[in-house]
């Protein structure tokens, strides 16, 4: 609740202190004059500076009370302004809460994302960062290099290794690239235009305050001009009518000025609203240059998986051609190729040699006899005779022979046969 007891018993205390300055005697020390002149004239000046801003944030305030009391009027803006800063306000709002929610997207890990922003206020570049998938991959080739990398389990130690280091490079290139390419313009607008736009804003409400206590003193000034014309003293007639002429008059101008600097603001507000299109327009681009760094990443990891499934593939084959009963590189199956239909009375004889993760992926193969359709799911090159090329979208015919690697069926495309890789199928009923 604003006192306007307490700022009366501010500026009395300033100007009291002025006061005891002036009157502080200077022995015989005239040389000190001009310095003490100074110090008088900064005071004074302070002095009524504080005693001015005591005042206009007085008016204001009781103005701004009454408004919300609905006992004074109060100039409504432009519909186009309002719309305008509406406008504004949604766009605040909205990229605070995409921007926030794209850090955590790109890094979820709290810790990091304070240590960025730390980083980012003092100006200083932020130190290279390994990624988890790069983590992974360094950790699985010290594996390997540990438990021997002429093993079947320590050779697909370095194969996947090598991959997901691969994968953590693409992730953090994509990082880099959605960081200077989406989130540092969103960064520049909050920080930037917003607050320009907010700035201006609180001028043009205190400009539109000041007009308002303007039309008030003039309403004041009116109403009792008019009263005393109603009911005149003859003995003090044209004193008191001098007086509130003089006043009317001075009211008036206060307001034309004040009007002035409030259309001037609303103005200066306008123009900068008014520039939320264009940044609605630079965000479009920064979100498809985002999509397009999103694109870029996901494609790049799904070409390092297929390169994987392949490399697996041939470690699988090598592995089935010397006759070894152990799976040496298991080779991920896809969900469409689980669901497919089995015949319940197959049985394959090395089941009992396998663990139950290997036996419960065999239980989903092919009978031994029929043909099926199938979708192929990504593009495959083959790696000799034996393969059958594919291409994604195509639809070839497949069954498997008795003694076929699981992994493997054999295609079938007009003239041409070969084996293919299951992973690359979707089976179709």
């Amino acid at each position: 609740m604003f006192r306007p007891d307490r700022i009366q018993r501010c500026v009395s205390s300033a100007a009291t202190s002025s006061q005891l300055v002036r009157r502080i005697p200077l022995q015989g020390n005239t040389a000190a004059l001009p310095a003490c002149s100074a110090l008088h004239g900064i005071m004074d000046f302070n002095v009524k500076k504080l005693a001015s801003d005591a005042g206009v944030f007085f008016t204001r305030a009781v103005q701004f009370t009454e408004e919300k009391l609905g006992q004074a009027e109060k100039t409504e803006l432009d519909p186009h302004l309002e719309n305008l800063i509406t406008r504004a306000d949604s766009t605040k709002n909205w990229t605070e809460k995409i921007l926030k929610q794209t850090e955590v997207l790109l890094q979820p890990n709290p810790s990091a994302r304070i240590e960025e922003f730390i980083y980012d206020k003092l100006d200083k570049k932020l130190p290279s960062r390994t990624t988890n998938a790069e983590l992974l991959g360094q950790y699985m080739l010290e594996a390997a290099s540990d438990l021997g990398a002429g093993t079947p389990y320590g050779s697909t130690l370095i194969i996947v290794g090598e991959y997901q280091k691969r994968l953590g490079g693409a992730e953090r290139e994509f990082l880099q690239t959605s960081a200077s390419t989406f989130l540092t313009p969103l960064r520049n607008f909050l920080e930037g235009d917003c607050r320009t736009i907010s700035k201006e804003r609180r001028l043009l409400e205190n400009r539109r305050l000041d007009l308002d206590i303007c039309k008030a003193r003039l309403k004041k000034a009116k109403q009792a001009e008019a009263k005393a014309a109603a009911a005149p003293d003859f003995q003090e007639t044209r004193p008191r009518n001098y007086v509130l002429s003089a006043s009317a008059s001075a009211a008036e101008h206060e307001l034309r000025v004040a009007q002035t600097e409030f259309d001037r603001q609303a103005e200066v507000t306008r123009l900068l609203l008014e520039g939320i299109s264009s940044t609605h327009l630079n965000h479009l681009r920064c979100l498809q240059d985002f999509a397009e760094a999103q694109a870029t990443y996901y494609a790049q990891c799904h070409h390092y998986m297929q390169d994987l499934q392949r490399e697996l593939s041939r470690c699988a084959n090598a592995v089935g051609g010397s006759n070894s009963t152990t799976a040496v590189c298991p080779k991920p199956v896809s969900s469409a190729f689980l669901s497919g239909q089995t015949s319940s009375g197959e049985a394959v004889s090395s089941l009992s040699s396998q663990n139950p993760s290997a036996l419960a992926i065999q239980q989903t193969q092919l009978p031994v006899t029929g043909t099926r359709k199938a979708k192929v799911l990504y593009d495959y090159d083959a790696h000799d005779s034996s393969e059958l090329s594919l291409l994604a979208d195509e639809l070839i015919t497949v069954y498997t022979v008795p003694g076929m690697d699981p992994d493997w069926l054999i295609g079938e495309r007009g003239n041409e046969k070969g084996k293919v890789p299951v992973t690359y199928l979707e089976l179709l009923s």
